[in-house]
């Protein structure tokens, strides 16, 4: 061993060859180096006296493996409780001397570290919920072998354990819920989707969504419930009143959006409508009660135009496919395409079926290479695939028509909070475009179009008052857009549709009205001032506060009187008269309505749940190519567990996401040296 100096603590650990610097870490109470062949040293257990790799020439293997030595009980003399005095620096170990005093150390919580079961378990429930594990993966031996490599002492729970974990993490996360959906300040509209299975059974799915207290987009999923008969309108309508009366939200409702096909949507609607309309208050006599989802009319209108040239495309994946074969044809191609003199930005690309996008995406790359698809054919005898020119016509036509369905998906998708007012301008654009193609000389176009514009122009009548009075609560366009598209869309009709949608958003602001609203203080009371009068007008109470200091007492009883008498306009008279808000990307639509509650207490609440409502079924942030367009299938392992545990493992797995992140345990790496 190496002497030290007087000013320094003795060291008893044999260092390498190479001088380094003092030790800090708390591992050295517990190891000493012992240097073996060809340079390389490893640290040895003063108790056990088994050794670890540490060193070999200029690298060093680190101490983490040498904590875990110590810390999780791996030490066999540790295991021993008459031993564990053997830790304590100053003891001694085999008969050998007494440790000489070192430095003292703040001993650092990994050597002390709790170990939880109960925690730890419902951390394995909420890790299955979280990334859909199976059950049965506590019986897999791979990871009951990993799980005991990171604690010995953990005890690997049983399945019918690790069901009463998910039920008991589902419970508490909807008691939080609950609690939250108790004090909405405004309504909450729903969501149904339906889920198979490969039984006659089935799913369905309810979500609420709604405008918090502090002007935030919420979506929450509420009930995943097995249902017998899933398409029946008797099921949803029972479902709906099962997921209301669970969740105390009977007097709440607003909106429900639906994702059904198109045939049966006017079957749901009404029977929905009757079955509540006895036990809810529905706005405006249930005329917004039903929304169709607009991102199942945008899937809808897709395939059917793709489906039109189902042949084409065929050959143009296939094509695709042939050239991706092998890098000598994609050379070929390229040098081909080169020849032609195309430079395209688009590369060949093949399709997802399930995804319509991507099938658009493949046609519009391959229209820049028809031609050189066409020499190819020509020039390699293997090669029989391309489309004539009369194929490239239809396919261009069609292109042009997905590319306004494919511009307004993306606009949806890059909306951070996509609130109900976005949707209109997405709809009535592709309501003209479709409108006009129609109209066209040309056979095909008009042709195509007419198909797309038959399911769309149903989508726009059903949907159209609903988008424009949510356009209406945008600030920036109010009614001025609706008589614009209107004008574009019915012409001379134009008038008669604006008037049924602002006849419709006065008698929707007089429900509102007739609704009670907190009172809150037009002044602001200064300097101790009392109230002495209460102006009302035709929306909501004001208090006056008087100002008795500034000699103006008479002044202010006079106006308190004369508040009574004056007729004032309306808040929403007030908001449409007012000039529209500059149109600026940056624009925040839900912030503006928060900052702006004072002002139109009435109307704000109104713009709430008009905002609120989930036009498109689709979370934010989600792809919505292909989604919508039908019910979803539930996979067969989660369709052999139970009901109660399928709708824990949806549910929960919805909520967790939104629950508060877990605060990180302090590092547990620094040992702080006390002199």
């Amino acid at each position: 061993m190496v002497g030290a100096s007087d000013t320094e603590p003795i060291n008893t650990e044999a260092p390498p060859a190479s001088k380094r610097r003092r030790k800090k870490s708390l591992v050295w109470e517990h190891f000493t180096i012992e240097a073996v062949a060809s340079g390389c040293t490893r640290a040895c257990c003063k108790l056990c006296k088994q050794t670890f790799a540490y060193s070999s020439g200029t690298k060093i293997a680190g101490t983490s493996h040498l904590k875990r030595h110590i810390a999780l009980g791996s030490c066999p003399k540790i295991k021993n409780p008459d031993k564990k005095q053997l830790m304590l620096p100053g003891s001694q170990t085999d008969g050998n001397a007494t440790d000489p005093p070192k430095r003292r150390y703040r001993r650092s919580s990994w050597n002390n570290a709790l170990f939880e079961q109960d925690n730890s378990c419902i951390n394995l429930a909420k890790m299955i919920i979280l990334h859909e594990y199976p059950l049965h993966i506590v019986e897999h031996n791979g990871f009951i072998s990993f799980a005991q490599s990171l604690q010995p002492r953990f005890r690997m729970a049983s399945v019918n354990d690790i069901e009463g974990e998910i039920l008991s993490v589902y419970q508490k996360e909807k008691q939080n819920l609950m609690q939250a959906l108790g004090n909405l300040p405004g309504r909450i509209s729903l969501t149904i989707s339906l889920w198979t299975t490969s039984q006659t059974l089935g799913y369905v799915c309810l979500s609420g969504q709604f405008i918090d207290g502090d002007w935030r987009l919420q979506r929450r999923m509420l009930n995943f419930m097995m249902v017998s008969s899933p398409h029946s309108e008797n099921a949803l309508s029972e479902a709906i009143g099962i997921c209301l009366s669970d969740w105390n939200l009977q007097t709440k409702l607003f909106t429900i959006t639906l994702d059904n096909n198109c045939s049966s949507h006017d079957i749901y609607s009404a029977n929905l409508r009757d079955h509540l309309t006895n036990k809810n208050a529905l706005i405006l006599k249930g005329q917004l009660f039903v929304v169709r989802c607009y991102a199942h009319i945008l899937n809808v209108v897709a395939q059917d135009v793709m489906a039109s040239i189902h042949g084409v495309i065929y050959n143009i994946r296939e094509s695709v496919k042939f050239i991706k074969a092998s890098p000598a044809r994609e050379e070929k191609f390229a040098e081909i395409a080169l020849q032609l003199e195309i430079f395209s930005t688009n590369n060949l690309c093949l399709d997802v079926a399930s995804q319509w996008n991507t099938t658009y995406l493949m046609l519009v790359a391959a229209l820049d290479y028809k031609q050189a698809f066409t020499c190819l054919e020509t020039c390699d005898d293997s090669y029989n695939e391309a489309p004539s020119a009369d194929d490239w016509k239809k396919v261009e036509i069609v292109c042009s028509l997905l590319k306004l369905l494919y511009d307004s998906a993306i606009v949806i998708m890059s909306t951070a909070d996509p609130t109900a007012n976005i949707f209109f301008q997405e709809a009535w654009k592709i309501q003209v475009e479709l409108t006009n193609a129609t109209r066209s000389e040309d056979d095909t176009v008009s042709s195509i179009a007419k198909e797309m514009h038959e399911k769309f122009d149903k989508y726009w009548k059903d949907c159209s008052l609903i988008l424009a009075i949510a356009v209406v609560m945008d600030p920036r366009f109010k009614l001025k857009l609706v008589e614009f598209s209107f004008s574009k869309i019915y012409g001379v009709d134009a008038a008669r549709y604006v008037k049924v949608v602002s006849d419709a958003i006065h008698e929707l602001y007089l429900e509102y009205v007739a609704q009670p609203l907190p009172l809150t203080p037009a002044y602001v009371e200064q300097e101790g001032d009392a109230n002495i009068a209460t102006g009302n007008n035709d929306n909501n109470q004001a208090t006056i506060t008087v100002s008795s200091g500034d000699g103006l007492l008479d002044f202010d009883i006079y106006i308190s009187e004369t508040a009574v008498t004056e007729h004032t306009k309306s808040e929403i008279d007030q908001y449409l008269e007012e000039a529209l808000v500059p149109r600026i990307q940056e624009f925040d639509i839900l912030n503006w309505w928060k900052l702006n509650n004072l002002k139109y207490p009435t109307l704000s609440r109104m713009a709430r749940d008009v905002l609120g409502i989930p036009v498109s079924m689709v979370n934010p942030g989600s792809l919505i190519f292909g989604a919508g367009t039908g019910s979803r299938m539930l996979d067969e392992y989660r369709s052999s567990l139970r009901p109660d545990i399928v709708e824990a493992l949806f549910c929960a797995k919805d909520w967790l996401q939104f629950a508060p992140p877990v605060a990180e345990t302090p590092s547990t790496s620094i040992v702080k040296m006390e002199f």
